[in-house]
């Protein structure tokens, strides 16, 4: 006996639940508050860079002992870094905001988007731990006014003048003119010669009589 199976008709997929206008709307409002946070950030950053005289004032000179002046160029240096580290944090989350609810209008199912893109995280992370940890470092780095540019330090690898650094590496001057880039993750200790009251060690006539015998048989 052969049995008939009934074939389904193909139903084309239910376009009325999609809400485009809906969609135009969230994806607006997405690049605006993203336009209004540049922004805000932007202008946050120029008074930083530019420095605040709020300290500066009569009654508030009992609190200007806690807070190491800094010069013009670190704190430039250090209002773009934070500047930049806000903008892509904020960016990120109104991107992915407003992908999520442009989506949802579209009548699209983002669970298993969302399923999808925190896996991808996770894998992400446990193969960029070294990135993250070095970022991290410059966060904290920048933050704390560990060192800046300028700044003469001294690490486990190298002493020399910093020359530029962000939030993933440090570039340092030695002496002798070689160019070190250290990663901020892997800086465990550092030592800041322009910060404290450093005073170099003299050396003694006889030392400088003891290394000229040394310099004319290396010659």
């Amino acid at each position: 006996m052969i049995s008939l199976t009934t074939i389904e008709p193909i139903t084309a997929p239910d376009i009325s639940a999609v809400n485009l206008p809906g969609g135009l709307v969230s994806l607006g409002i997405g690049v605006a508050v993203w336009l209004v946070a540049s922004f805000v950030i932007t202008g946050i950053t120029k008074r930083v860079a530019a420095g605040s005289t709020l300290f500066k004032k009569s009654h508030f000179r009992w609190v200007a002992p806690a807070f190491r002046a800094l010069d013009h160029e670190r704190r430039v240096q250090r209002a773009e870094t934070i500047g930049a580290l806000l903008r892509s944090v904020v960016g990120v989350l109104i991107a992915v905001l407003t992908i999520v609810y442009v989506l949802k209008y579209l009548n699209v199912d983002v669970a298993p988007i969302l399923t999808s893109v925190g896996i991808l995280g996770v894998a992400i992370g446990f193969g960029a731990q070294q990135l993250i940890r070095d970022f991290l470092a410059g966060i904290f780095i920048t933050f704390e006014d560990q060192y800046g540019i300028g700044d003469i330090i001294e690490t486990s690898e190298v002493v020399g003048t910093v020359e530029a650094m962000n939030l993933r590496i440090t570039r340092v001057r030695a002496d002798d003119g070689t160019i070190w880039y250290l990663r901020n993750g892997e800086i465990l200790r550092v030592g800041n010669r322009s910060q404290g009251t450093y005073i170099p060690p003299v050396t003694s006539p006889a030392d400088d009589a003891d290394s000229a015998p040394q310099q004319k048989a290396g010659e």
